[in-house]
């Protein structure tokens, strides 16, 4: 099972609160002693520029002992260009590799959406989907509800969870963020009937204390000059006023924590706030921006100086309308030097949100599936973990350069590349390849050190089948005997070919002298297909044509050991036209047979079986056909009855749905071959090649 160590933070538009979000889940998982990663995906600005507030923040406040460069994948702007380029799924790849790196190092680890600023903001809320389901991690959702009506929200609730769930992303929790107070009751009372009931809601009123910007934020904001009172900057900015009336009546609209925009030369309207500030009958000001440029007079300076300021005085060149333009177009951002804003953040999550609930759902969230390039990144680790040494025959083939160029460049394999060495290097410099003798060894079979040893090896093995000495030389200059030979005498751990040559050609020299593990009488194989939200194990699509029921009880028994050991949990349907004890026939007896066998080799193995497809793979059809087990809507491993069937059914199932299928990967060898389509793609190559080193692991 896959524990939950993750959840993403996510919301359809900027300025939604996911601080206050982020900021009291630190503190939740903090207070239970867990060591706590944060990661933003893709941040606003190269740190160079500017550092991302929300993660210095956290560092800052919580004292979190992260590498801010480890953070974050991409800048805005760099995560545009590869879009701009088609290259979504190299950012998908990166974050999931950067993320991983997180996941090792710490208890649980904070994910952070984009803020949808700026440019680019088109494709950020797919992004994030799309981050959050690669990632496997649920998503607590927040919506704002500033300047919306009841149903604005209620709408952009559903909407939001909606573009969510229906993309297979888990939403723990939904937090409605910025409601006026008058609304707050009627929302609880409504929104249970938009929002389904497993997911936790959440509304938090509008905090004038978290939605006004600090006279320190109207300063950076405007750009202004300190002109007094610099010890005040902290000072909070509820609302505004201009200061272009007479002193009478300007100061009837004085309220608590105004900014007063005025000229900068109505020097009656400065001293007139100065003396406001100090007096008891008037509210607390939150400071001035004096305006145009204008200087104060001497005189005036003098009397300020001379006086008790209790409040910041800014001076900036635009003329007053501009600058109350842009004050009010300010939205306060909790940042690293406002502890009273991050603590007020935290004291409302702790308020409005049930802490105890909402950490209770996260612990028990159990991830279910896995996305193709959540499985391929799997798959790309654990090669990569103990590499080995892979052969590859058809080195006359650019795809095979091609392919081996990635898989060297990502220090995956060892790579041996078996043909006209003149003729490769050839290939390599006009396809603009890095392999060299440096990173890969290119071998003419004929001119090998080890041609005469590999042709005598053959000779003594195929001595029985009657092989003349010069049959095993002639054989032995085919690269698929070579590359073989080199598998058998461990020279290589693995041999992937295919590209060029038949299936027969490829698996025939293993078959002769590699042969079959113990216990195991046949060589069978399965396909990985990688679904949009599951990866599923396919069996047998390439090999046995129409495999007895002894057969294909071991062709399950060697598929449900294959997904296991890569990670899939094994639940393995035996198909059939008929589900259960409803069909007859020697076609639908055989898979019963089959199914029985394997739960007598192997009662280890959750086996169901005759099945029809939709039963196997679709829980609502499996618990109508067949109420109460555990297989059916939930299988993982798929065995068809024989070839025509499976092999039709993969390519259907690849090319209506776009899943990728990697494979075929052959089971029962003693050590791993595996063929190649002669259609495949580089891709299917460079993935071929991953597994056949990860069945070299074993």
């Amino acid at each position: 099972m896959n524990y939950n160590k993750s959840v993403f933070i996510a919301t359809a538009q900027p300025f939604s609160g996911k601080s206050i979000i982020a900021l009291g889940l630190v503190d939740m998982l903090l207070a239970k002693g867990q060591k706590i990663g944060y990661f933003k995906p893709i941040i606003n600005h190269s740190p160079e520029v500017k550092r991302d507030s929300h993660i210095e923040t956290l560092m800052d406040y919580f004292k979190l002992p992260l590498d801010y460069d480890k953070c974050y994948a991409f800048t805005r702007e760099q995560a545009n260009t590869l879009i701009e380029n088609g290259m979504q799924g190299e950012i998908i790849d990166t974050i999931i590799d950067k993320y991983k790196g997180l996941e090792s190092d710490y208890d649980f680890t904070i994910i952070e959406g984009s803020d949808f600023l700026g440019e680019g903001t088109a494709f950020e809320f797919d992004a994030n989907i799309a981050i959050a389901k690669n990632l496997g991690t649920p998503v607590i959702a927040v919506v704002s509800g500033e300047n919306k009506s009841l149903a604005q929200i209620l709408n952009s609730a559903a909407v939001t969870v909606q573009n969510f769930t229906s993309r297979k992303v888990d939403v723990l929790a939904l937090v409605i963020n910025k409601v006026k107070e008058e609304d707050v009751e009627e929302l609880k009372k409504a929104i249970g009937n938009h929002i389904q009931s497993a997911i936790k809601i959440a509304i938090i009123p509008r905090i004038m204390e978290l939605k006004s910007p600090t006279m320190n934020e109207v300063k950076k904001y405007l750009d202004a000059d300190v002109l007094f009172g610099g010890e005040f900057l902290h000072n909070r900015v509820d609302h505004f006023i201009f200061g272009a009336m007479q002193v009478s009546n300007f100061l009837n609209h004085i309220k608590k924590n105004v900014l007063i925009v005025a000229p900068g030369d109505r020097a009656d309207i400065v001293l007139a706030s100065l003396q406001a500030s100090l007096s008891q009958n008037y509210p607390k000001i939150a400071g001035i921006v004096l305006t145009g440029g204008f200087e104060l007079a001497d005189s005036v300076i003098k009397l300020i100086e001379g006086s008790d300021v209790n409040l910041p005085i800014l001076s900036v060149q635009e003329p007053s309308f501009y600058a109350a333009t842009k004050v009010s177009g300010i939205h306060s951002k909790i940042s690293p030097d406002n502890q009273a804003k991050i603590e007020s953040a935290i004291n409302t999550f702790r308020k409005y949100i049930d802490v105890e609930s909402l950490e209770t759902a996260m612990a028990n969230f159990v991830h279910v599936g896995m996305t193709p390039r959540m499985f391929q990144y799997q798959l790309v680790s654990k090669a990569r973990s103990k590499k080995k040494h892979i052969v590859l025959p058809e080195g006359k083939d650019d795809r095979i350069l091609l392919a081996a160029d990635r898989l060297v460049k990502q220090d995956i394999v060892y790579i041996t590349i078996l043909g006209d060495i003149k003729e490769m290097k050839a290939s390599i410099n006009r396809l603009g390849l890095s392999l060299s003798d440096e990173n890969c060894q290119l071998i003419n079979p004929i001119d090998s050190i080890y041609f005469d040893d590999y042709a005598n090896t053959l000779f003594e093995l195929r001595k029985g089948k009657n092989m003349p000495l010069g049959v095993a030389r002639d054989l032995m200059t085919d690269v698929a005997y070579f590359g073989t030979m080199m598998v058998f005498k461990g020279h290589a751990d693995g041999m992937v070919s295919g590209a060029a040559h038949t299936t027969a050609h490829t698996i025939r020299p293993a078959l002769q002298f590699v042969k079959t593990k113990p216990g195991i009488s046949l060589v069978s194989s399965i396909f990985f297909m990688s679904l949009p939200e599951r990866v599923l194990v396919f069996g047998d699509c390439a090999i046995n044509i129409n495999p007895s029921s002894e057969e294909l009880s071991e062709i399950a028994i060697s598929s449900a050991d294959t997904a296991k050991s890569f990670g899939i949990e094994p639940k393995v349907a035996m198909l059939s036209y008929s589900s259960g004890a409803s069909g007859t026939g020697e076609d639908v007896e055989k898979v019963r047979k089959a199914t029985e066998l394997i739960k007598e080799k192997r009662p280890d193995i959750l086996v169901e079986g005759p099945i029809q497809y939709d039963a196997a793979v679709d829980p609502l059809t499996g618990q109508q056909k067949m109420p109460g087990s555990p297989v059916a809507g939930k299988a993982t491993v798929l065995i068809f009855p024989d070839l025509n069937t499976g092999n039709n059914t993969y390519k259907a199932v690849q090319r209506e749905t776009g899943a990728m299928a990697i494979g075929p990967m052959l089971q029962g060898l003693n050590k791993p071959v595996n063929d190649l389509s002669r259609g495949c793609t580089v891709d299917d190559i460079f993935n071929t090649v991953v597994i056949t080193s990860i069945q070299a692991q074993e």
